[in-house]
């Protein structure tokens, strides 16, 4: 099975950089199952029912979150129902939608975990990320393959997480930073790992959003808008991987590409 996993997409030029690239890759690349980081869809921060209808028509077919996850209002709505293949932080406590859901994929089944970091995010009700997976270790039911997207701030968190569970799961994906990382790798046991994808957004921008507003907020101390440009060069970055066992990747590489949004 080869799954493809996008970075946060940011904004409107990462959603139609998604829409124009993606179904030739999915052909391109013989891609069974398409996840995306889905919390910077709307306007760099959070989903809504419109930007996710424009992922699934362009052919993604899971979403997972992060921090901004509910920054929309009707995001609570979008997650709370049980229909949508949408996974949000597991290690969000009482929040609306399932941490984890399993996917049947032809003949296989998939299970999408998705876990926040705790360094750097001002999120006081996040779980120990470790505590909690392990927690899940102990009770999930098994599935051919098992992807976990660590959206989180430190390296640190993200790297450790690749150890633990190296060998117990087929992927572990470091997102939320939008600065992909040149570590995708298999490790010692199997797994595939990645400390960030990266993400789908503008190049030559602060993290998806107006660079020139981004470097004012730097040099006044002064809150800025997250703007983000409209046109531009969009960075397309993703990780391709197979699995032909459960808990093992037997390929894992960066995918790349560039669109020009006019």
């Amino acid at each position: 099975m080869h799954i493809l996993f996008l970075g946060d997409i940011v904004g409107k030029p990462g959603r139609r950089a998604v829409a124009a690239l993606l179904p030739n890759l999915r052909q391109e690349l013989a891609v069974d199952l398409v996840i995306a980081n889905t919390e910077n869809t709307a306007h760099g921060k959070g989903l809504t029912a419109s930007t996710w209808t424009e992922l699934r028509q362009a052919g993604v077919d899971i979403g997972t979150g992060g921090n901004h996850t509910f920054s929309k209002p009707e995001a609570t709505t979008i997650y709370g129902q049980a229909t949508e293949p949408l996974v949000r932080p597991l290690n969000l406590p009482g929040a609306p939608g399932q941490g984890e859901k399993t996917f049947q994929v032809g003949q296989k089944s998939v299970t999408v975990v998705n876990l926040l970091g705790q360094f750097g995010m001002n999120l006081p009700d996040v779980e120990n990320p470790f505590v909690t997976i392990q927690r899940w270790w102990r009770e999930h039911r098994p599935a051919d393959v098992i992807v976990v997207d660590m959206h989180a701030e430190a390296t640190s968190e993200k790297i450790n997480l690749g150890w633990y569970l190296d060998g117990k799961v087929t992927a572990v994906i470091g997102t939320h930073t939008h600065v992909a990382t040149v570590d995708a790798r298999l490790l010692p046991n199997g797994t595939g790992y990645i400390t960030d994808v990266g993400m789908v957004g503008l190049r030559d921008s602060s993290l998806g959003v107006d660079k020139d507003l981004a470097l004012q907020r730097f040099l006044t101390g002064q809150k800025a808008s997250n703007d983000i440009p409209e046109t531009g060069l969009v960075g397309f970055n993703a990780v391709l991987f197979e699995s032909t066992a459960p808990g093992r990747c037997t390929t894992f590489e960066r995918i790349y590409r560039e669109y020009i949004v006019t």
